[in-house]
Order: structure tokens, then sequence, then C-alpha cells
């Protein structure tokens, strides 16, 4: 790939990767009961160029994510930020001094979820480096997950219930007004936490670990009223797993959010060993059973909002495949979320700059709640050392 424009590069693989992905150079209509559809009008999607006067190792650790210059590596292009009648993908391509390069997207989260994105982001780097035809064909097949007739829910999902903030306690989330936040936990801050455990928890994933550590310093930070009710949501993909029977290639959401609920004041007061009981149990709601219901209850409540205050959700995308992509210039120095929205945080892979490895937590939040949430985390790993904050406010 020496002395090849990246620009040039990608964006003619785009427009091949399109061929066979046409259904994201359409835009978004809804029908009936609020049903989303595709129009396949061949619009196409947004791509920038762009220049920096900077070098990757200039960059450093800011390169990852809650980079302070997010903004300027992908450009929020005026109106192009809708659900419907919007372009489906927003994409950019920064050259830097080095002769290295940045590659941004934004995608319609109703099209594809992350396993999909990555699915149709390798197509580009296959294409990239001269492949005609992707070595694993796109799926549509929206039907293999459509509702039940009749449709019938038979599962509690609390996630879609209206149940937080009946006490007023729970600050609104304003996202022009929210702090963004990258925290680093490595071999020795997953060990402090872990020696908190009793024996009889049994075996705990890190995520689980993860997950239920930042959500009670969440919840602490937000002082909520104790009867306050709160949720955890853990994101659980269909992909990959018995009994769902989803062909290779498909790109659409294959994905569910069970929740488990408690009261502000016992997740505080009761040790970290309750939440994670409670994630633990979230995730073991999924079942072949769960996702039909999720799919009925979308038809007959006509897709109901998740984003209430007091509940929070957690995304683990540090097996999602994304370390593997490639445009011919080799493995990226960091692949990953840009940044947390709103309620949902996500868990990523991370090595800083001093080499060591370990996973970060994004996550956004109310100035004065992110100050006691720092100061949460800190209290609590005070026996290990302190989680090492990445980056600074964008």
């Amino acid at each position: 790939m020496k002395g090849k424009d990246p620009v040039k590069v990608i964006r003619e693989a785009l427009g091949k990767a399109l061929v066979y992905y046409y259904p994201f150079a359409g835009r978004l209509i809804e029908g009936d009961n609020r049903k989303l559809m595709v129009d396949c009008t061949g619009e196409g999607v947004l791509f920038i160029e762009a220049d920096a006067d900077t070098t990757l190792e200039d960059l450093g650790d800011a390169i990852q994510p809650m980079c302070p210059c997010f903004e300027e590596l992908l450009y929020d292009v005026p109106g192009s930020g809708g659900i419907l009648g919007s372009p489906l993908i927003l994409s950019q391509v920064t050259r830097l001094r080095c002769g290295g390069f940045i590659f941004a997207l934004r995608l319609n989260h109703t099209m594809s979820d992350g396993p999909g994105l990555i699915q149709f982001v390798n197509a580009i780097g296959e294409m990239a480096q001269g492949l005609s035809v992707p070595s694993l064909l796109p799926i549509w097949q929206r039907e293999l997950l459509n509702a039940r007739n009749p449709p019938r829910i038979t599962r509690i999902h609390h996630e879609f219930e209206n149940l937080t903030n009946t006490k007023g306690t729970l600050m609104a989330m304003d996202e022009n007004n929210l702090v963004h936040r990258s925290f680093f936990f490595g071999p020795k801050e997953i060990r402090a936490l872990r020696s908190r455990l009793p024996a009889s928890l049994g075996a705990c994933s890190t995520f689980e670990v993860l997950t239920a550590y930042v959500w009670r310093c969440r919840t602490i930070a937000f002082a909520a009223d104790p009867d306050e009710v709160v949720l955890i949501s853990c994101v659980i993909s269909m992909q990959g797993k018995r009994g769902f029977d989803l062909p290779p290639g498909y790109y659409g959401n294959a994905f569910v959010t069970p929740a488990s609920i408690t009261k502000a004041g016992m997740l505080c007061k009761n040790p970290l060993e309750y939440a994670i009981r409670l994630v633990k149990k979230a995730k073991a709601e999924m079942s072949q059973e769960y996702v039909k219901s999720v799919a009925d209850l979308m038809v007959i409540k006509g897709r109901p909002s998740f984003m209430h205050p007091g509940n929070y959700m957690v995304s683990d995308v540090t097996r999602d495949g994304s370390g593997e992509i490639d445009f011919g210039w080799g493995k990226p120095v960091y692949i990953g979320p840009a940044r947390a929205i709103s309620i949902i945080s996500f868990c990523a892979r991370f090595r800083n700059s001093k080499g060591e490895e370990g996973n970060v937590i994004l996550i956004c939040l109310p100035p004065p709640v992110m100050e006691r949430f720092e100061r949460e985390l800190k209290r609590m790993t005070e026996e290990a050392e302190p989680v090492r904050l990445i980056t600074s406010k964008l």
C-alpha cells in the first residue's frame, strides 16, 4: 500500500461494498405502528476527507476512546443525524502527517448492530485490498426475527417499562450537558475488585464484575432517593448462539437487553456481590422465548423506548472481532466506540501507552454526578492502584 492515498482507496472500497450492502445506501421510512422500513433509493452515504497536521505518536493515548478531537475526526454534517429520511452512514478518513490515517464511521443503529457493522467494515477492508466479492456475503432476511402472529408477550421486560424516577431524584441526561470519560481497568484493578467477592458467588466474568461495579458507583453518584427504582440492562447478542439459527452473513440487529431491577438504597448499601448477582440474573434471562417475546412486544407496544432515567445499559465489545479489520496497511492501533451514549456505556479492550492490556469503560454523566462518580471509583479501589482516567471532557 506504500504511496497509496487512504482516502481514495477507502472511498472506492466503500462504494464497491455498498453494491452488496445496498440497503445502507437507502433511507428509512416509517409505516404503520411506527414500523421502520428501508426505501432502497440508492441515494448513497456521506463520505468526508480531511487532513490533520499531527501524527499518531503525537496523539498517544488521546486516540483511544473519548478522543478530545472527536468532533474534528467525524464532522457532524448538519441535517444528517435524523432517523428518518437521512443518510444511514456518515464516514470520514483523516490523513495524518506521519502517513497514518483515522477512519471514523457513524451508523444508523436501526440498520445493524455491532457485529453487523464490523462485518460491513471488514468487507470494505477486503475491497480495499483487491477483492471484488466479500468473503462473507451479506444476508438481509430480517423476517427471521419477525414477531409471531398473533404476537404475545410471554416474558417480563423491565427495560421497556417506565418504572424509574418516580421520586424525581434522578438527574436528567441532557445530551448537551454531559461529561464524557473513559476509565481503565488493568489486571491490578480487576484483582482488587475480585478480592472483595465471596467464594460462594462462584465464577464471575470480568464483564460482570466491571458492569456491577460501575453501575453501583454510578447509582451512588446520582444520590437518588433510596426507594428510587434502578435497572441494569446487558446487551446480549444472538449471533453464533445455539438455537437462534441466524445464517452467517446476517447483519441486522440481533441482540436483546434484558434487565434486572432493584431499589437504589438496596444497591448502594449492599456489597458488590449484590450488584453482580443482579447482572448475572439479567444475563440469564436470555433465551429463544425471551427474544420472541421482545419482537412481539415491539409490535404490540409500537417500538417503546428504553431510554428512561434509572436504566443503565452496558455493551461488551471486547470480543467483536473489530481488531482484525485491515484496509491494507495492517491492523489498527485502536478500533472501537468513540464515546458513550446517554444511559449506554461500552466495555472495550484497551492497550495504553505503557503497553498494559486491560478494559476501558466509556461513560457519560452530568458534571456534578461525574465528580461524585470519580470519587466513588477511587474510594472503592483505594486498596489497589487507582482506576486510571484516560481522557478529559470533549
